[in-house]
């Protein structure tokens, strides 16, 4: 009786927690913060300055002793003491939005296919220290299918592919678990770091990590382009010291991502080389549904498409697949509950 009293007052929460950008689903509110995964502190207090959007600010632009990091790095926790306080920052955040709310809610959480059990643990941990009542976790890719509405409890199968910042995973889906799976930890990240070392290879600049992302966003391509886009390239001079600029366009970004994107490509193939027989004929006629900002590279559909010989799309809204399907799951969580990974003891309530 007291934990449906519980259940009434609160309101449940589902979180994408990624590496790049954190994103939170309130029951019966939708989608009420997307900021980045971001913590300023301070090393000489050990005192959290900022978090999310204001931290995402510092980055880059802060005194030696201010570090602005990422507590999450390839989807995993790295830092278990900020990501606790992250966490409790976006709950304490809803709370103040929603101060009727009580104040100890059950999470739905997305994570990699590919953590392992302590890694689990460790974002259980979190959360619950956090101040969250009950703790549920859900593999990304399952999340970010029901978020895309593909029919995930039944026996015909649906691949999708979510690439985020720090990982990108290949699922194969049917009745209601995934059937094949790959993780890899090549994604927006990655190809970020690609271009920093290939403006320091090829032209003798230091870029700044928002430049390469910013480089990636406007102009990157899976695909070399006949017409592609030009941006100039600032930064240091690693010879002189002094700034430097030069103008670079989509194909020198696509030389510096190829390898990247070549090793993911070999990754989704390897995937459909596994899957079963009928549910590749589903497949093929279904196709491959692509989610998570890394989806929006462009071309990235067209390669897959050539290179699988399925059809491709993007699903609607990518960048909020994931946190949608927590949404999902929190709606309906009895019909749902077989797709949660990790399970409390406590009783399921809608």
């Amino acid at each position: 009786m007291f934990s449906r009293i519980l259940s009434a007052l609160s309101k449940d929460i589902g979180i994408d927690l990624g590496t790049a950008n954190t994103l939170v689903y309130v029951k019966g509110r939708g989608i009420i913060i997307n900021e980045p995964s971001v913590v300023a502190i301070n090393q000489k207090t050990g005192k959290i300055l900022a978090i999310g959007n204001e931290a995402k600010k510092m980055v880059g632009r802060t005194p030696s002793h201010i570090i602005a990091s990422r507590p999450l790095r390839e989807g995993v926790i790295s830092d278990f003491e900020v990501t606790q306080q992250m966490l409790r920052y976006f709950i304490e955040k809803v709370n103040k939005k929603y101060p009727f709310f009580f104040p100890h809610p059950r999470l739905v959480i997305g994570l990699p296919c590919g953590v392992t059990e302590v890694e689990k643990k460790a974002v259980e941990d979190a959360a619950k220290e956090a101040g969250a009542r009950e703790v549920y976790l859900i593999e990304e890719p399952m999340a970010a299918a029901i978020g895309a509405r593909l029919p995930v409890q039944e026996a015909d199968g649906s691949m999708i592919i979510d690439i985020g910042g720090g990982t990108s995973e290949v699922a194969l889906i049917s009745l209601g678990g995934i059937v094949v799976s790959k993780s890899l930890r090549i994604a927006g990240d990655k190809l970020d770091e690609d271009i920093v070392r290939y403006a320091e290879e090829e032209f003798k600049i230091l870029l700044g990590e928002k430049t390469a992302e910013k480089i990636k966003i406007e102009v990157a391509s899976a695909m070399e382009m006949n017409d592609p886009i030009e941006i100039p390239m600032r930064g240091r001079d690693l010879i002189t010291g002094l700034p430097k600029e030069i103008i670079v366009d989509s194909n020198d970004i696509y030389e510096a991502i190829s390898g990247s994107i070549k090793i993911l490509i070999t990754t989704i193939k390897e995937a459909v080389e596994e899957t079963p027989p009928e549910l590749l004929a589903d497949i093929m006629e279904r196709g491959i549904y692509l989610a998570g900002g890394g989806s929006l590279l462009r071309n990235l559909d067209k390669l897959i498409e050539k290179e699988t010989k399925i059809p491709t799309k993007i699903v609607d809204d990518p960048l909020t697949a994931v946190v949608r399907g927590t949404g999902i799951v929190l709606e309906d969580i009895n019909k749902l509950k077989e797709v949660l990974v990790s399970m409390e003891d406590a009783e399921i309530l809608v």
